[in-house]
C-alpha cells in the first residue's frame, strides 16, 4: 500500500495538533514534515509531543515541504500564501482550510492550481458538506417569501467574521436562487434599521469561550420556520476530512478541488 507523505503546517496550534493526532491513526499516511511560524516555541521540538507518531522535528524551514506529497494548512492567509509559493516550487499538493482570504488571494490560489493540485474548502467536515448539499435543495425549494438568516458562533480566538463556512452557506443559497450573495448580504444591524429588506441574507456572528463551530441557517416565513444546523464539539471531523482530502490529491498533478469532489457528491 502506497502511503501519502504528509506535511502539516501550524503544527503546535489547536488544529495542527488534531491533524497530527489523526494522521497518526491513519495507516495510509506518513508524517514527513511539521512546520510552524519562525517565532514559535515549538521549533526544534519533536512532533510526537503534539500527537505525531514519527520522528519529525517542527521546523520553520519551508524546504521541508520537498519531502511531502501534500501540505495540510489551516493557518492564516499570509502564512498560507507563503506556503503556496513553496509548494509550487517543489510540486507538492495543498489542502487549504484557512479562511479569511480576499479576492486577490483567492485568485492566487486558483492560479496555483494550474500547476499543483489543491483542495480548497472553508470546511472539511463531512457533516458540514452534507449540510451544504441539503441547503442547495432547500434554497431551490423555498421561494422569496422565506427570509434567510445565518447564525454562527466560534471560540474567542477566531480572527475573521463571518466564518468562511457561514459565507459559503450564503453563497450556496444565493447561487441556488440564481442571485449573487454580494447583492443580498447584510452583515450587521444596529439602531433604527427599519423593516427587514425582502430577499436579504442576514449574517450574525458570535464569539466566545471555546466553541469549535456552530452554524444554523434559518428560513422564516409567515406561520413557519425551517432551521438547518451543524454543531461541532471537536475538531476531529475537520482533521479527518482534511486527511481524506490529502489522500484524494495523491497522484494528481494539478487542479482546484473542493470537498464535494473528495466526497464524490453530485453537482
Amino acid at each position: 500500500m502506497t502511503k501519502t507523505n504528509l506535511a502539516i503546517a501550524g503544527a503546535s496550534g489547536r488544529m495542527g495538533r488534531m491533524l497530527l493526532e489523526q494522521a497518526a491513526l491513519d495507516a495510509q499516511t506518513q508524517l514527513v514534515a511539521a512546520l510552524d511560524a519562525t517565532n514559535s516555541k515549538a521549533i526544534g521540538v519533536t512532533a510526537r509531543l503534539f500527537g505525531g507518531n514519527a520522528d519529525v522535528f517542527v521546523t520553520d524551514n519551508a524546504s521541508a515541504l520537498e519531502r511531502g506529497d501534500v501540505l495540510i494548512d489551516f493557518t492564516r492567509p499570509e502564512g498560507t500564501l507563503g506556503y503556496l509559493e513553496q509548494c509550487e516550487a517543489c510540486g507538492a499538493g495543498m489542502v487549504i482550510g484557512t479562511t479569511g482570504f480576499d479576492a486577490a488571494a483567492k485568485a492566487r490560489i486558483e492560479a496555483a492550481a494550474k500547476r499543483i493540485p489543491i483542495v480548497f474548502s472553508p470546511n472539511f467536515s463531512v457533516g458540514v458538506n452534507t449540510l451544504f448539499k441539503l441547503l442547495e435543495f432547500a434554497a431551490k425549494s423555498l421561494d422569496g417569501s422565506y427570509d434567510v438568516e445565518i447564525l454562527e458562533m466560534h471560540h474567542r480566538m477566531k480572527v475573521d467574521a463571518p466564518s468562511g463556512t457561514a459565507l459559503k452557506l450564503g453563497e450556496i443559497i444565493a447561487t441556488a436562487q440564481n442571485t449573487r450573495l454580494a447583492d443580498r448580504a447584510t452583515y450587521a444591524r444596529q439602531g433604527h434599521t427599519g423593516e427587514r429588506v425582502r430577499g436579504e441574507i442576514g449574517f450574525n456572528a458570535m464569539r466566545g469561550g471555546d466553541v469549535v463551530g456552530d452554524h444554523t441557517v434559518v428560513f422564516a416565513a409567515l406561520g413557519e420556520r425551517i432551521e438547518l444546523s451543524h454543531k461541532a464539539s471537536s475538531r476531529v471531523s475537520y482533521a479527518t476530512g482534511a486527511i481524506r482530502a490529502a489522500k484524494f490529491l495523491s497522484g494528481r498533478t494539478s487542479g482546484l478541488f473542493d470537498m464535494f469532489d473528495v466526497l464524490d457528491f453530485p453537482r
